[in-house]
């Protein structure tokens, strides 16, 4: 009874749906990691990411809101509330479980701190809204990576690492499955996903004729932990990129080409790079539509010389 009540509760919200079960999954996968699969990372660490976005988030609409007026996000209801924090409760959960900085927690606390203040500076109109553009998540742990080369992205092997047999599959296998439903069923970002796919399995073909890496090596990255979380819960986030299925195939395949040049440059971590310079380029992409419409609206508004007739 309280499941279909819930439920009923969420299908009122599409958005809202897709953030709880988003939500839901990552934590579950946070917990389940630190207490029985092999993660690396200390207890603390993810407390410290998820405590911070929640602080950067609740600051930063504060502020926001004050200096334009309006109302802040977190309040109208619970609704309001829930919608407002859970984007947050995913950038600090995906931060925790992709970045490796030994036992410190301020590179971290930094991350998720660089990952929700992108979203507030990082802005560009789409119509008649301002949107953010860079990928929350991704932007703070490539900023991280980049500012700290000391720290590096989560081992492979900690996400099945205490699992034997049949299970070491399941897992892949199960998050593969949700993924593909949250993403079918409420993001709509599978035309995205896709494309990536297919433009990464592409990429590899195209190093392994050209540059004489064996195959099985250029594919190996798909069969990663790491590499079916950035697909299904990074790559896809609703909030950054293209809503039109075009648009979606673009950009996922941009996001392949990218990391393939990026690979044969021996940049690591390619994959959190590339993200973030297609982000970059679709930000500057609509930038352009948006002054090219202003400087449109403009023109057609000025007002013409008034004929003064005489008799």
């Amino acid at each position: 009874m309280f499941a279909k009540l819930w439920d009923s509760i969420l299908t009122k919200d599409p958005r809202l749906a897709a953030l709880w079960r988003f939500a839901g999954a990552i934590t579950l996968i946070t917990i389940l990691g630190h207490a029985y699969l092999g993660f690396e990372q200390s207890y603390a660490q993810p407390l410290v990411t998820v405590a911070t976005a929640y602080f950067m988030e609740f600051l930063l609409e504060t502020l926001s809101a004050r200096m334009t007026g309006r109302a802040a996000r977190y309040r109208g209801g619970l609704n309001n509330f829930w919608g407002f924090l859970l984007p947050a409760h995913i950038t600090g959960l995906a931060v925790a479980m992709l970045l490796y900085t030994n036992d410190q927690l301020w590179p971290m606390a930094m991350a998720a701190a660089i990952a929700v203040g992108s979203k507030y500076i990082f802005r560009v109109r789409s119509g008649d809204r301002t949107v953010h553009f860079l990928n929350p998540s991704n932007t703070g742990i490539a900023a991280t990576l980049i500012l700290f080369p000391w720290v590096g992205i989560a081992p492979p092997y900690q996400y099945t690492e205490n699992l034997i047999g049949l299970t070491d599959w399941a897992l892949p296998v199960f998050i593969i499955i949700s993924g593909t439903y949250l993403n079918y069923k409420y993001t709509r970002r599978m035309p995205l996903i896709l494309a990536w796919l297919g433009g990464f399995a592409l990429q590899a073909a195209l190093r392994s004729f050209f540059m004489g890496a064996p195959l099985t090596l250029t594919l190996l990255p798909m069969t990663g932990m790491a590499f079916i979380l950035f697909t299904f819960y990074m790559v896809s986030d609703p909030g950054t990129t293209p809503f039109d299925v075009k648009g979606q195939i673009i950009f996922g395949f941009a996001v392949a080409v990218a990391y393939g040049l990026l690979v044969t440059m021996h940049i690591v971590f390619g994959i959190f790079f590339a993200l973030t310079i297609v982000c970059i380029l679709r930000g500057a992409w609509l930038f352009a539509q948006a002054y090219a419409t202003r400087a449109t609206y403009q023109e057609s508004q000025v007002q013409q010389p008034a004929i003064v007739g005489g008799d």
